[in-house]
């Protein structure tokens, strides 16, 4: 890895005035290039050669929301076994709660000091790592951020499950399918800040005011915080609160194996429907015991290998993270979209006739 003397200087200077550098634009770019993250560009710099070698040796560190989490291992695993195969290196750091941003900000700026090449980081709050993530920038360490975007402004490029449409739009049709396109439902979200929760939720509203679903009211979002306990004791009150529920969308993998542990050992199994984003190893017994029809995911081990073969393109110089550049990761090639996102694809529903045939 290499280490300027212009990237010894910025550290040094971060270590005397993080503030001075929050204002700072990155390094070699010009005003073009870098936009403030409330214009909803992107960051890039320079020009793309998609040509240019794939270096080798680099250090990516993955940050995800939380450490420990099978779902987030399962993502990260994903993204080692690619940096293996591209000749470079990984290393994981992050908090163990889904909703301590301090520690996020606190693991950014640990990464920015062992001047890795890039990192990959999924985000709990939109704006919270803005500052930490442009010092990162600054240093020359590109920034990826998966599963969870921050700020456009704030990174080089986003890798996204699926298109955010799909996910929203997809949960609601399973649900609405199940029910009969009829009675009362809830969402049983993650963090309230969690920005891809949002997004998804945004859109699932967005779908239910299309006529077909004049019959299905939607009563109330709940936040389990992507705890298992909390998740359980919200899937609960909402079914105290709401006796006439018919369904739930849980669109967090912590959140509907939660709510399917309550379901299950409850007089709703059966009655109360539920769907969301889950993974087939958590839900396999819910599905196998009538307690779930049908649910989505994509595979979490892709998206971490793509997040890494960006952070190596982006590294290489293969990419900036504009709106049209082209890259391939394993034998797919990809084109970065508006807002420097990339797309992973579209969602997989998992039910009984399928569950049997994925293992993660």
């Amino acid at each position: 890895m290499r280490k300027s003397s212009l990237r010894r200087a910025s550290a040094a200077l971060a270590a005397v005035s993080s503030l001075a550098l929050a204002a700072t634009a990155c390094g070699g770019t010009t005003k073009e290039d870098v936009k403030n993250e409330s214009t909803g560009a992107a960051v890039s710099a320079g020009k793309a050669d998609p040509n240019a070698a794939t270096k080798k040796g680099l250090t990516v560190g993955f940050l995800p929301k939380q450490v420990n989490n099978p779902y987030f291992t399962s993502a990260d695993k994903g993204g080692e076994a690619a940096l293996k195969e591209l000749g470079s290196g990984y290393k994981e750091v992050g908090p163990s709660s889904a909703t301590d941003t301090s520690g996020q900000v606190s693991y950014v700026n640990t990464l920015t000091q062992q001047r890795v090449d890039a990192m990959a980081v999924s985000a709990q709050d939109p704006g919270a790592l803005c500052t930490a993530l442009k010092q990162a920038m600054s240093n020359g360490i590109k920034v990826v951020t998966y599963d969870s975007d921050t700020n456009p402004g704030c990174r080089n490029a986003f890798v996204s499950q699926a298109s955010a449409e799909d996910l929203g739009r997809t949960e609601v049709q399973l649900l609405a399918q199940q029910i009969g396109y009829k009675g009362e439902i809830a969402i049983l979200s993650a963090a309230q800040t969690a920005t891809n929760q949002n997004v998804w939720i945004d859109f699932m509203k967005k779908e239910l005011q299309n006529p077909k679903y004049k019959d299905v009211k939607l009563v109330k979002t709940a936040y389990g915080n992507d705890d298992a306990q909390q998740s359980f004791q919200q899937t609960q009150g909402l079914l105290q609160e709401y006796p006439n529920l018919k369904g739930i969308i849980s669109p967090t993998t912590v959140g509907i194996k939660a709510a399917a542990q309550y379901l299950s050992g409850s007089k709703y199994k059966g009655k109360v429907k539920l769907t969301g984003l889950g993974t087939p190893d958590d839900m396999r017994k819910y599905v196998k015991n009538g307690t779930v029809d049908a649910f989505e995911l994509w595979d979490p081990a892709k998206l971490g290998a793509l997040a890494a073969q960006t952070a190596v393109a982006l590294v290489s110089g293969q990419i900036t993270g504009k709106e049209g550049e082209t890259f391939k990761a394993g034998t797919t090639s990809y084109t970065i979209g508006k807002d420097g996102v990339i797309s992973l694809g579209k969602p997989t529903v998992f039910d009984a006739k399928n569950i049997d045939q994925f293992h993660f």
